[in-house]
């Protein structure tokens, strides 16, 4: 969305923004003061560096090698821990990134570990389904697992980041306590120059 729209948000009240795109958020975060960035879109790690230098929070951490790299990253550039959430693919989707949750109950010690990093919680980005109540099996699935590796390690923040515009009231009914909403919000995201009608 133009930055414009933004700060209107962000004079509203709304200072949370999420950003699929490290690139996007890049050239708004000058332009957009008083917010609070989030990364919600996949990260490659040649894009770490930047990614840290321009978010306040990352929300798709889904690998223990982009856990290490933005740790050893934030060590250096930062003050204070990252706030990161750990992305889980818990509908073993093969086009979703994340951990399965046998591999991050695998890795959860290691990442917790991770000084420069501060792990608040879980993410999941949920499958495409014809009704939100459809979606609800994804959402009971992310808290299930939070609930399981936090059981032993309360050292793993409570955040649950699940749920969009069409499905986020089921996500809420199921412990989300982050929802990324931006259509609902702003409305669809607009072509990018050059792109076909």
């Amino acid at each position: 969305m133009p930055a414009e729209r933004l700060r209107a948000a962000v004079a509203a009240g709304l200072v949370h923004l999420g950003e699929n795109r490290v690139q996007e958020a890049a050239a708004k975060v000058p332009e957009v003061r008083g917010a609070s960035w989030h990364v919600v879109g996949p990260l490659q790690a040649n894009k770490a560096r930047r990614a840290v230098a321009t978010f306040a929070t990352i929300q798709t951490v889904g690998s223990v090698e982009l856990a290490r790299r933005l740790d050893g990253i934030a060590a250096r550039v930062r003050p204070s821990p990252l706030p990161v959430l750990l992305q889980v693919n818990v509908d073993d989707d093969p086009a979703k990134a994340g951990f399965a949750p046998a591999s991050l109950a695998a890795s959860v010690d290691e990442l917790l570990e991770l000084a420069a990093l501060d792990v608040r919680g879980l993410m999941t980005v949920g499958r495409l389904v014809a009704t939100a109540e459809a979606a609800r099996p994804t959402f009971v699935a992310l808290r299930r697992v939070s609930e399981v590796l936090r059981s032993a390690r309360p050292r793993l923040g409570g955040e649950l980041s699940m749920g969009m515009s069409d499905d986020f009231e089921v996500a809420v009914e199921e412990g989300a306590t982050i929802v990324r909403v931006g259509r609902a919000l702003f409305g669809e995201r607009p072509a990018s120059p050059g792109a076909a009608a």
